[in-house]
């Protein structure tokens, strides 16, 4: 299924643990977080609770992070969706392809870059957290590699793994890439 914006969409328990075993990699490998920012959606915010508890500071919502608008495919089995034109025209042209009744997804690197720019007006030299989807992560990795984002699908983000994108003055560099991947119960 394509959950994309769907509410009431909570973590399993093998999602909690996956949310508790990141939380326990972010502090010794990146040292002291100072913002921590998380998608309205449900999931992600219950994905940032471990670390804010551990933390004791509070979550930012960040609407920007929400995870791609859908649109008519929200809700929709992967198994329908790829009988669809649509969907083929997704794989080949991403930089060009809009979701039926949803967002397109240049919008959604536009709105990525928008929150990369405000961190580095307004956090330089602190670490920020954010927690997000796979979508928005893949497409602005591909951003930061220097890729088109008609290639963002040789990209694959695993559930609860982080990426690490570094912001910097002269853009944005991928530092790493779904790390932290829980493998039979544990992180990778």
């Amino acid at each position: 299924m394509l959950p994309g914006r769907a509410e009431g969409l909570h973590l399993s328990t093998h999602g909690l643990q996956q949310a508790n075993a990141v939380s326990e990699q972010l502090g010794p490998r990146y040292g002291a977080v100072d913002v921590v920012l998380a998608s309205p959606l449900e999931r992600a915010r219950e994905t940032a609770e471990p670390l804010i508890r551990h933390l004791d500071q509070p979550l930012v919502v960040e609407e920007r992070l929400i995870e791609c608008d859908f649109g008519e495919w929200t809700g929709a089995t992967l198994t329908k969706l790829y009988r669809k034109p649509a969907w083929r025209d997704l794989m080949a042209q991403a930089g060009n392809f809009r979701f039926p009744g949803g967002e397109s997804i240049r919008e959604v690197l536009d709105r990525m870059l928008d929150l990369v720019n405000e961190i580095r007006r307004q956090h330089s030299g602190e670490t920020v957290v954010g927690f997000t989807h796979a979508d928005p992560i893949k497409i602005l990795a591909t951003e930061a590699l220097g890729m088109h984002l008609d290639q963002m699908h040789r990209i694959s983000v695993a559930t609860a793994s982080m990426t690490v994108i570094v912001i910097g003055e002269s853009g944005i560099n991928l530092d790493s890439l779904n790390t932290g991947v829980m493998i039979g119960g544990a992180p990778v």
